[in-house]
C-alpha cells in the first residue's frame, strides 16, 4: 500500500502550463494546483495535439488534466505594479555585471546622468557599475567620457510577459 501511494505522490509534481483568459501563457504550476483550479471551475482544459494527460483519480471523480490549462476569468483589480528601484533589483536586472565593462567584482550603483546634473533616481537612469567604471566616469555625462552602456537600462518587465516570452522561445523547433 505504502509503495503505491510513493509511486503516485510524484505524479502531483508534474508541471501544468498555465494561460489567461485571452491565452497568454502566465505560469508553470504543479498538477495539484491545475486539479482545484479546474474543479472549481477557475480554468479549463486546452487541448493541442501534442498534449501529455495526467489521470487523477478521487473515490468519486476521475480527472483527466492535460499540460495546458486556460483560466476562464481574469481579476480586472489586480495589477503589477513596476518594483521601486533599489540596489538589488538595478543587481538582478543587471546580471551582477558592470553596464561598461562586463567586470563583476566590486559593484556599485551609477547614475548614466548624474543626480548633480538632474537625473533621476529610475529604471532608465541607474545601472550596475564597477567602482573603477563608476570613479572614472565620475559626475560626467557619457558622451563627456566616451563610454559607452552595453545595454540600455529600462524598467523590469511584467513578470507574465517575461514568462511568455521564455515559455515561447522554448516551444520554437531546435534546427538540425
Amino acid at each position: 500500500m505504502q509503495t503505491e501511494q510513493r509511486q503516485k505522490i510524484p505524479i502531483l509534481q508534474n508541471q501544468v502550463v498555465v494561460f489567461s483568459k485571452n491565452y497568454l501563457p502566465l505560469a508553470r504550476i504543479n498538477l495539484k494546483r491545475a486539479v482545484v483550479l479546474l474543479v472549481t471551475g477557475q480554468a479549463e482544459t486546452l487541448e493541442f495535439s501534442s498534449t501529455q494527460q495526467w489521470e487523477v483519480r478521487s473515490p468519486s471523480v476521475v480527472l483527466q488534466i492535460p499540460d495546458h490549462i486556460r483560466l476562464t476569468s481574469g481579476n480586472p483589480e489586480r495589477h503589477w505594479k513596476v518594483p521601486p528601484v533599489n540596489r538589488r533589483e538595478v543587481f538582478r536586472r543587471d546580471n551582477h555585471t558592470c553596464q561598461y565593462c562586463g567586470s563583476a567584482k566590486h559593484l556599485t550603483l551609477d547614475h548614466v546622468i548624474p543626480r548633480s546634473k538632474g537625473g533621476p533616481y529610475t529604471w532608465d537612469n541607474v545601472v550596475t557599475a564597477c567602482e573603477k567604471c563608476n570613479s572614472c566616469k565620475g559626475n560626467r555625462l557619457l558622451h563627456e567620457t566616451g563610454m559607452v552602456l552595453r545595454t540600455k537600462p529600462k524598467a523590469p518587465m511584467h513578470p507574465a510577459i517575461a514568462f511568455a516570452e521564455q515559455f515561447w522561445k522554448e516551444q520554437q523547433p531546435v534546427d538540425t
